[in-house]
């Protein structure tokens, strides 16, 4: 099964530390199947709250991936299918480190699904892989207010749309002392340096496109005689040098 670029990105910021990963939101499941195929942890688990996603998802495990007691079992990466609201992942349940993985929904409902899990899990330590559709400006403000910390961050194009994948870690001082780590931009910063000439045409392309986003909101607010709600968030990406 061939990744897309969005996915294939996702994959490699999966470090092989977790012992559990959470593929949530997870549609029809590909990129947690390729982390299970690569055994990145010793348990995988896939969360929609879509029952015949789910169901069809988990008949080409139980064909593709079948699970049994033997030693090599043991050694291979074992998987769980839940069909829930993801807010209640019952991570309560389970020892180690996790990573949530939440992509392909709005920067809103992003920001919903990790306030709600890192709400219910207060003294737990998590790492979020996300890649929100829309709204990566309040989802990364929001993420700074609750002093998330930024392992990694990249910015990717597929389909003539942009994405920008975060990898933040909900405990700031544990993240520190074991690899590096820092604050949340609300625009991003490594995003903006690229390694390459695409990556330049890319985060240039990127930086036009929301800003003329932004662009016709404030004209819109002003048209209507309202203040701006959005001038800076329009005066935060204008001070970008990509």
């Amino acid at each position: 099964m061939k990744l897309s670029n969005r996915l294939q990105t996702l994959h490699s910021l999966v470090s092989n530390d977790y012992q559990h990963i959470w593929d949530c939101c997870c549609d029809h499941g590909f990129l947690g199947v390729q982390l299970l195929a690569d055994n990145k942890a010793p348990h995988i688990h896939f969360v929609d709250i879509v029952p015949s996603l789910m169901n069809e998802l988990e008949g080409k495990l139980t064909r593709y991936f079948p699970q049994d007691n033997s030693e090599q079992q043991a050694v291979t990466s074992q998987w769980q299918v839940y069909c829930m609201d993801v807010a209640a992942i019952p991570l309560e349940k389970h020892t180690g480190r996790h990573l949530v993985i939440i992509a392909g929904v709005g920067g809103d409902l992003t920001q919903k699904l990790v306030d709600d899990i890192h709400r219910q899990h207060p003294n737990k330590t998590i790492d979020f892989l996300l890649c929100p559709v829309h709204q990566q400006f309040e989802l990364r403000s929001h993420l700074k207010s609750l002093k998330f910390s930024l392992i990694d961050e990249v910015l990717i194009e597929e389909n003539r749309r942009y994405y920008e994948i975060l990898l933040v870690s909900n405990n700031s001082g544990e993240a520190e002392q074991s690899r590096s780590v820092s604050e949340i931009s609300n625009v991003g910063n490594k995003i903006w340096i690229p390694s390459c000439d695409e990556q330049v045409k890319v985060s240039q392309q990127y930086k036009a496109k929301t800003l003329q986003h932004y662009l016709r909101i404030h004209q819109g607010q002003e048209k209507q005689g309202k203040p701006s709600k959005v001038k800076h968030i329009i005066d935060a990406y204008q001070a970008v040098k990509p």
